[in-house]
């Protein structure tokens, strides 16, 4: 067998393996288009409003009857990007992303110590560099 080009600990490839597995659920919920603009008419809802914003406020603001909105806010709650609070009859509704950021940053980070290893010559971690934003083609066109 020849030589290996870089060396990855078993351990280390379990542990991405198992972030990407832990982050499926967010990744699913927040790859349709939907359930983003619910994230962000929940954070715009939320800049007014401490208490949050409910499913009649959400519907106003799409062209999506009530059972769907509240079809993907189920979505949304199920992996813990939303939480729903109810006063009276009506339930609101908060963004609570803390545990979904956090195992999202662990699995970059993980990431970028897997890449740092496959390319040392590269400053993948950004170590004595500043901090760069990403630019996003998506983002440049918009």
């Amino acid at each position: 067998m020849e030589g290996k080009l870089f060396s990855i600990d078993e351990s280390d490839w379990h542990r991405i393996k198992l972030l990407f597995n832990s982050c499926v659920p967010l990744f699913i919920a927040l790859g349709d288009k939907v359930r983003q603009q619910l994230v962000l008419d929940i954070a715009e809802g939320l800049a007014s409003s401490e208490a949050g914003i409910n499913v009649t406020d959400l519907s106003a603001k799409s062209q999506l009857s009530r059972p769907a909105i509240s079809h993907h806010l189920k979505v949304l709650k199920d992996c813990g990007i939303v939480k729903p609070r109810k006063v009276g009859t009506q339930i609101f509704y908060t963004l609570s992303m803390d545990k979904n950021l956090e195992e999202v940053a662990e699995l970059v980070r993980s990431i970028q110590t897997l890449m740092a290893k496959i390319y040392p010559d590269k400053n993948i971690l950004g170590e004595g560099a500043p901090a760069k934003a990403i630019e996003s083609p998506a983002l440049a066109e918009a």
